[in-house]
């Protein structure tokens, strides 16, 4: 006698057999086809971009009599010429003082905005607006605005000094000691505001259930701020850090307008030396180096960031 093995099928949750379809689901290609001009403006102006300036930077080619000479294969030796180069690596130490001076501080005030204006008054828009005003200015004209600010003889910043009894007026743009730090003020000025809406959002999405209950509970204003609020705005911050930590390497209009990257490139950070690099020097594969490098650490820090926010738990705001 043949005995028949039974067919397996399949089951769901509650053990009761599903019976199964002749046809198989087919794969729907709506999805696909909707990201594919994403995909498409993706590769064209990051992904081709970046592959090219990868393969030129293993190349010396200078501009020669108005023309670009034949590029000659040269490895690691672009990179082995910046890190030796006193002049790149003051270059990098600019960046890192800009970085920690304008990204911390711009989320701090931005969170501090946040609270201060997350509140049911009358005007507060206006307050909000004020606030937001310096986000929506071309950064060329707002440099321009601290131009006069930063003026040696009767600028703002020196005639309030004068007022607290500091005699002698600073040339801020002029002097090494200050042109990084001029530069820093313009963009913490600038920015502020703009990280500001973003935590302003996140603290009215936030479950007042929470502080209604740590209320009841004998919580302070002070503690329900540090120990509720801001870990709950946590993804926020590290939104926030991202897009500032970008902003900081890719916005240099008012350091051509204020400083020009001097004096003696004390106000020159990463993008403006490639600007000078690759327009002025003409100097394709050094340029393409420093590109490399730039979208390098632009990389690991965003990547590192968002990985850090998908280990955290799924009810920050």
């Amino acid at each position: 006698m043949t005995n028949i093995a039974p067919s397996v099928r399949k089951q769901d949750v509650s053990g009761i057999p599903i019976p199964e379809t002749g046809n198989r689901r087919r794969l729907n290609p709506l999805p696909y086809l909707l990201i594919l001009p994403t995909i498409f403006f993706v590769a064209l102006f990051t992904v081709w971009p970046t592959l090219l300036a990868i393969y030129q930077s293993f190349f010396r080619q200078r501009l020669n009599i108005l023309k670009f000479r034949d590029p000659t294969f040269i490895g690691l030796e672009n990179y082995q010429t910046l890190l030796t180069d006193e002049r790149f690596l003051r270059v990098l130490q600019n960046t890192f003082y800009y970085i920690l001076g304008t990204v911390p501080i711009s989320i701090l005030l931005a969170f501090l905005f946040a609270l201060l204006l997350n509140r049911k008054v009358r005007g507060v828009g206006f307050a909000r607006l004020g606030f937001f005003y310096p986000t929506i200015m071309p950064l060329v004209s707002a440099a321009t605005i601290w131009m006069f600010f930063f003026t040696p003889d009767y600028g703002l910043f020196n005639s309030t000094l004068q007022l607290l009894g500091y005699s002698g007026p600073q040339n801020w743009t002029g002097n090494p000691d200050l042109a990084l730090l001029a530069i820093m003020i313009v963009m913490v000025w600038k920015n502020a505001g703009f990280y500001m809406i973003f935590y302003l959002a996140g603290l009215q999405s936030l479950p007042t259930d929470v502080f209604e209950a740590a209320a009841i509970d004998g919580a302070s204003s002070w503690q329900m701020l540090w120990r509720i609020a801001f870990p709950l705005l946590r993804r926020t911050t590290l939104f926030i850090t991202t897009i500032a930590f970008i902003g900081a390497f890719r916005e240099v209009d008012h350091i051509f307008v204020l400083t020009k990257g001097g004096p003696s490139r004390a106000s020159t950070v990463l993008l403006y030396h490639l600007w000078q690099v690759r327009f002025e020097n003409q100097d394709v594969g050094q340029a393409a180096a420093i590109t490399v490098i730039l979208v390098a650490v632009l990389l690991i820090f965003t990547i590192s960031n968002f990985v850090v926010s998908e280990r955290g738990g799924s009810d920050d705001v």
